[in-house]
């Protein structure tokens, strides 16, 4: 335990290697990326309105003109980002990291004089703490638990961190985000798609709540998933092996899981263009929890992103899934064509697929049509995984494209540059970038 702790308090800018560093800036834009778009959603407005009112404060709302204290910030900024399923996450925990890391780290870092590199390093030992802590409980707890009960730990860390915690501090902030993490269940949301999501925003504000907790004296140690024995293994390599490297980059704003069927329907059509009319069924064989992903009609934002039927459409009848084919506002989520063939999807879970995950996810893809022939794909993963990754330009395509319409073109362009180059600010173009954030989406 000792080490996690040193870790927390003694990570400089130059330990991270220079890949690390890069990588840190792409998960910053990405997140922002996500962010911005996510002001579109109800779940955002229901949020803002909810944490302005119960949690009042002077710490901005991300891209808002809005305050809150730095709990409700942190909540607001994961569930911002949450509403959007398009951020980063790691197979091994089966979940998100950045969506929780970022905003505690954002609501910490307001008033400190910190640069760009402390700003990056605090980024990259979140990643580092929540990423083992997700493993840790997967591979000791019986169920399935969402983000919020294990990203918690992360959160803490990096406001301990910032906040100048001592080394007994942070071992009962640690404890406590561990204690009172979310510990829901992620398979409830799967089957009943709701605003409740993966638990990120209440992950956050326990591990804000947990750090100012321990700072005046709260008790909670000790963390087991970070001082049992039999974890040990996972804490082994903490700064040798480096986690935010096996991050995956998100191409739609939908479930992970579904996104292998739907690579699997791209693949099909950019070898034979079948008219999507012509379609009679569409078999998609994949693993159990993908199958999971149900909802043939949804109704909602929230539906239609955990629903693998509705994914697997939009991609047949233009190739990509785009916010605006989840959104509730304009039409989108309610395109007949759409409807229809997501009423056509038939889902059949595969053993071979389902020994593979969580560690790989895998989908192939089976298109009847009204003249008999069949079109059938190969094995598919989603495209983003560290092993087939999105080019950095693909990722800033990405940013722009879920930013672009809510923020002026200026900010847009200032924040992926100063986004990548993070490590170059000093402390006043940190609090300048900072203030970039806080611009409002229109």
């Amino acid at each position: 335990m000792q080490q996690i702790i040193d870790f927390i308090h003694d990570l400089s800018f130059d330990d991270l290697p220079d890949e690390v560093v890069r990588q840190g800036g792409i998960c910053l834009l990405d997140l922002l990326g996500v962010a911005a778009a996510g002001h579109a959603t109800r779940l955002s407005r229901i949020m803002a309105d909810f944490v302005c009112s119960q949690y009042p404060g002077e710490v901005p709302l991300l891209f808002s003109r809005r305050r809150a204290s730095a709990c409700g910030a942190a909540l607001f900024g994961a569930t911002l980002i949450d509403s959007i399923d398009a951020h980063d996450g790691q197979v091994l925990t089966k979940g998100h990291v950045g969506v929780a890391v970022l905003p505690g780290l954002l609501a910490a870092a307001q008033g400190k004089d910190l640069d760009g590199k402390a700003f990056l390093t605090a980024l990259v030992l979140g990643y580092e703490i929540a990423t083992r802590a997700g493993i840790a409980l997967h591979a000791t707890a019986d169920d399935y638990h969402t983000s919020g009960a294990w990203n918690a730990i992360g959160v803490a860390a990096v406001v301990a961190r910032l906040n100048g915690l001592s080394p007994e501090q942070t071992r009962e902030a640690l404890g406590s985000a561990e204690f009172y993490g979310p510990r829901s269940q992620m398979m409830r949301c799967i089957d009943h798609p709701t605003m409740l999501k993966d638990g990120s925003g209440w992950g956050a504000l326990g591990g804000v709540s947990s750090a100012l907790l321990a700072a005046a004296g709260f008790t909670g140690a000790p963390a087991v998933t970070l001082s049992d024995q039999a974890v040990a293994p996972i804490w082994a390599d903490l700064g040798r092996r480096w986690y935010i490297l096996e991050q995956y980059f998100k191409a739609y704003p939908v479930c992970r899981w579904a996104q292998p069927a739907v690579e699997a329907i791209r693949q099909i059509r950019a070898g034979h263009s079948p008219d999507p009319a012509e379609v009679c069924e569409i078999h998609i064989h994949s693993f159990h929890e993908a199958i999971r992903l149900h909802t043939v009609h949804p109704e909602t934002t929230e539906q239609a992103q955990y629903s693998l039927p509705f994914s697997v459409a939009s991609a047949l009848l233009n190739d990509v899934i785009t916010t605006g084919a989840i959104a509730e506002d304009g039409g989108g989520l309610f395109c007949e064509q759409r409807q229809a063939l997501s009423a056509r999807v038939i889902c059949h879970e595969e053993t071979r697929y389902n020994e593979r995950f969580p560690a790989e996810r895998w989908a192939h893809a089976r298109l009847v049509l009204q003249d008999g022939r069949e079109l059938t794909s190969a094995p598919c993963i989603a495209r983003g995984n560290p092993e087939n990754p999105l080019s950095e330009q693909e990722l800033v395509r990405k940013y722009q494209s879920l930013a672009t319409p809510g923020l002026p073109a200026a900010v847009v362009d200032s924040i992926r540059r100063q986004s990548l180059a993070i490590e170059r600010l000093p402390a006043a173009g940190l609090q300048a970038f900072l203030q970039l954030l806080t611009t409002p989406v229109s």
